[in-house]
């Protein structure tokens, strides 16, 4: 079973993905998800420039030795393209071994280790009234868990928050796509927000607001304490993670519970958060974070020292790396909960997902590999159409944290 060809397929099926395809020589195709949001041609050329011309002839089934030379065989190591990179190979490696062998990659990793994955949608508003709206929507779909965000007072655009009445995307072809940004406003408003959901809806579902690197330790710490008493299930990035040793500060100032790492790319971006207990969810993707083969070494480290997965699923991470986070979520000891955000009609004109969203709980079937069919046509009708996150300034034109 040999590497025949190693091709990136990048489109825009209402929104951009990166696809790695890897072909062999005796007919097995595996794909796997590189997508990086707004950086999605440095990861396309950093696999066919630069990795791809070097792995033709290799053996496909020898995933880990493949993962070292990835990895290792580079001196520029790590980093969010990179490890991008190395996983859209990697996922695609056990997508066509799984294949090979006729089994889900869920088999290959050991096996079921529950019955179902809890997921959250994203539940938004640009009122908190409109906010709660969606939230009973949701749980009347039969969502047991919750991501709530609103428009902050005062702030005229908002991080989880659609512009007008379109879906929520954050990717703009607005080049740069500039919002404005409120610390006090938002530290006023979000234990009013979170107040206002349990008084609505109660206690019967857990309940996540994502913070998306917008405070200082000091006032993450603040706001955790304002949060206790509604018995949330995380404060999603609250502070830049770049210093691991800044959660200590939002540690020893609340007992609401922290869960971070969606920029994070390797162990070594993680490994003092999670061996001195600083975090209770570690969020780093399947396609982010080197694959398959690095993030379960990953969620083992975490195991060890009682910290579970929360593993990002926003709309920028492809069907296929998504199903690689379930592969994970079904088969980890320690899984926490996971994200769901959903995909635009014409994302699914590409992509065809064997797994199973109902009821807010995921579960996946017995196709072999990842489970998700790539129509290479249709995706060849949707060509790509560049997009980037947006900057943050504060009122007085200072740059902040996006």
């Amino acid at each position: 079973m040999r590497i025949e060809s190693v091709d990136v397929l990048v489109c825009s099926p209402g929104r951009a993905f990166c696809t790695v395809r890897i072909a062999t020589d005796d007919g097995l195709v595996g794909y796997g998800d590189g997508t990086l949001n707004g950086r999605e041609l440095a990861v396309a050329s950093y696999v066919a420039d630069h990795v791809a011309p070097t792995l033709v002839g290799a053996d496909a089934s020898r995933i880990n030795d493949i993962w070292q030379y990835c990895y290792r065989g580079a001196y520029w190591r790590r980093g969010p393209v990179t490890m991008s990179a190395i996983s859209a190979i990697d996922q695609a490696l056990w997508d066509l071994n799984a294949k090979a062998l006729g089994v889900p990659v869920h088999r290959l990793l050991g096996g079921r280790a529950r019955d179902f994955i809890t997921a959250y949608p994203h539940c938004t508003g640009h009122t908190v009234e409109a906010a709660l709206t969606d939230a009973a929507a949701r749980l009347a779909e039969g969502y047991r868990a919750l991501r709530v965000q609103a428009q902050v007072p005062g702030v005229p655009t908002a991080y989880g928050v659609a512009r007008g009445d379109e879906e929520y995307e954050p990717a703009s072809s607005v080049l740069p796509d500039v919002e404005e940004w409120d610390t006090g406003a938002y530290l006023d408003f979000l234990p009013e927000l979170i107040r206002a959901t349990r008084d609505e809806l109660g206690y019967g579902f857990e309940l996540l607001h994502d913070g998306h690197h917008r405070l200082s330790p000091s006032q993450a710490g603040w706001m955790g304490r304002r949060l206790e008493p509604y018995r949330m299930f995380w404060l999603e990035d609250p502070t830049p993670e770049e210093d691991q040793r800044a959660f200590a500060t939002v540690r020893s100032l609340t007992s609401c519970p922290i869960a971070v790492g969606e920029v994070w790319n390797s162990v070594h971006d993680c490994q003092h958060a999670i061996t001195e207990r600083l975090i209770d969810y570690i969020r780093i993707p399947v396609t982010h974070g080197g694959g398959l083969t690095h993030l379960r070494q990953i969620l083992a480290l975490a195991d060890v020292y009682g910290i579970r997965s929360g593993l990002q699923g926003a709309s920028d991470i492809s069907p296929i790396g998504q199903a690689a986070n379930f592969a994970l979520d079904w088969t980890i000891p320690n899984f926490g909960m996971q994200e769901y955000m959903g995909y635009p009609e014409d994302t699914w004109r590409v992509f065809t997902p064997h797994y199973r969203l109902e009821g807010g709980v995921i579960t996946l079937d017995g196709t072999p590999g990842l489970g998700v069919e790539f129509d290479e046509e249709a995706a060849a009708r949707y060509p790509y159409e560049p997009r980037s996150l947006p900057v943050n300034r504060l009122r007085d034109g200072g740059m902040y944290d996006w």
